[in-house]
Formats: structure tokens, sequence, C-alpha cells
């Protein structure tokens, strides 16, 4: 058994069993990888994959237990390389993030800005996708941390870190009725076409319950993975938008009228999700602390090591 064999092991699952894909990833060859997997299994015992032909079609269930366990060892392996950096350069590396289009788009800018002044031989870079992909991205190893609304709470596997809370907003044309409604209520909501984001993101949980709670049925016409998209169609005249506070701009937004609608839903939380035990690097505790001002590096650490509590907002 070898660090290689785990590897190949852990790329092929994390690719769908696609072993093409996998040796693509890791700059090698396809039958490296298959022969590779081939004796790993016959040194445990244990076939790891359901093959019909040459393709792999489902994972055993003792190959669930080795998957786990490859993912944990890895793991831990970066960890230690990240202790070796860590103390021979404490201001140079990368720092991976993984976030929804609306926390990169309207959160993160400045806290961005501010880290790579202080940080400048950091290379950073986002990766953007739903809530349960930025989470899974994380414990991929493709990205370091998560920052989303939904989803990360569901990940046992990430340690849970509240960072902000917000609200909603509804938008439309400048001239819409809506924009007249004093006070603004879910039933005048109700009555326009809405369009706002797809339930897998950003608090669509809140708006539904909201809706339900009233006994109200909203003509959602049209859903998106973006607040741009959103604003882009509310503007064509669509329907009403129904999006977080913090991306509408009266400036850039100018062709669109705002109210705010923090009093008809329940606020969201923004959370940073981050694998349990891992080894963070001084200056991704500094990037999580200039997100959330609270979230002190002793905070995070006693989270980490499982005996902090939740620190609030």
């Amino acid at each position: 058994m070898n660090l290689q064999q785990l590897r190949y092991v852990h790329e092929v699952a994390r690719h769908g069993l696609n072993v093409s894909e996998a040796a693509e990833a890791l700059f090698t060859s396809q039958p490296g990888v298959s022969k590779q997997i081939r004796q790993l299994e016959a040194e445990l015992g244990v076939e790891i994959f359901v093959r019909h032909g040459k393709r792999l079609v489902e994972v055993t269930e003792p190959g669930r237990a080795v998957l786990e366990i490859v993912g944990r060892m890895l793991r831990d392996m970066e960890n230690l390389r990240q202790v070796g950096e860590e103390f021979s350069n404490e201001s140079a590396g990368s720092l991976s993030i993984a976030t929804t289009h609306t926390q990169a788009r309207y959160a993160l800018p400045g806290v961005i800005r501010d880290f790579m002044q202080r940080y400048p031989q950091v290379k950073l870079s986002l990766h953007q996708g739903s809530p349960r992909q930025v989470c899974e991205m994380v414990l991929s190893g493709e990205a370091d941390i998560a920052i989303a609304t939904e989803a990360i709470a569901d990940y046992d596997e990430l340690v849970m870190l509240p960072c902000q809370q917000w609200n909603r907003c509804i938008v439309a044309p400048l001239r819409h009725p809506i924009l007249q409604a004093s006070p603004l209520t879910l039933e005048e909501i109700a009555r326009w076409p809405i369009v706002t984001y797809d339930f897998a993101f950003t608090g669509r949980n809140q708006i539904n319950k909201a809706f339900l709670g009233r006994g109200l049925k909203p003509n959602v016409v049209l859903t998106a993975i973006d607040s741009d998209v959103i604003k882009t169609y509310v503007g064509m005249g669509l329907g009403v938008g129904i999006l977080a506070r913090m991306a509408y701009d009266p400036v850039v937004d100018k062709n669109l009228g705002m109210l705010d609608a923090s009093h008809l839903f329940e606020s969201s939380t923004t959370r940073i999700g981050i694998p349990r035990k891992a080894w963070l690097r001084g200056y991704v505790y500094a990037f999580i602390e200039l997100f959330a001002p609270h979230l002190s590096r002793r905070v995070v650490e006693a989270a980490l090591a499982g005996g902090g509590t939740d620190p609030g907002l």
C-alpha cells in the first residue's frame, strides 16, 4: 500500500468513477490508475469498486469504508504539509475559497482587497457553485474553506462558524406599482410574477416558509442562481425580484427601485465551513477574521479542536 494508490482511489471516486478523467487530473495514464487500484484491492482483500467489463459502475460497501479512511488520510497528509509551510514561510502560499455567486460578488470584494494588501505573496482562488457544491469542494480538498448560507449545517464533516446575518429586499422597475406599497406585505408581493433564487440557493427556504405561513402561493415565474441574473430579468419587466439586500446597489442598479423586506422574512446566516481537525495557515485565520471580526484565531482553533462553543453573532 502506498500514497499513490490512495490518491488514485480518491480521485476516481471524486470524478464519479470516471477513470479517464481521474487519470487526466493526476497527469498519468488510465491503465496505470486501473493497475494501482487493482493492486490496492488485492492487498486489502476487498473490492473497492463494482465493475461492469472495464467500467467502474459503483462503490462497494467495504469500498465506502475504504474511501472514508482514505479521505481522512489524505487530509492529514495535507495538514502535515501545511505545518511545514506554516513555519517555513508564514506569509506566502495559497488560499482556495469555495463560495456562492452572491458572496463572491457582494460580500467578499472588500475583504479580498484588504487581505491581498496584507498578504501580497498569497495566491487566492475563488471557486463558485451552489452551497452544496462548495461544501463538496472543501471535503474533496479542492478548496480550503467554504462560505455559504445554505447547506453547510448539513455536513457533519465541516465545522460551521456563523459569520453574519442578512435579509432580503424587493426590486422592481422604477414605475412599478409595488414600489408604492406602504407597508410592503407578502400579500402585495404575491399579486405579481416573482423572479428569485433557485431552490438550492441563498435562503430560498425562508422565502417559501414566509409565504406558506400566510397561506399564499407565490407565482414564481423564473429562478436563477445569482443576483445579477435576477436583476437583469426584473429590469426587463418579467416580474418583481426577491433577492439578498446586499445585492442591490442604488448606483449600479439605477433602473430599479428597492423596498426593504426584512420585516417579512426570517434572517439568513452566512457561515464559513472548515474540515474538522484541519490545520490552517496563519493567513487563513487572518482571512476569516477579516470576513467575520468576531471569529478570532483563538475562537476558530477552539472550534476545530472540538472544544469551542458556537461563537454566535
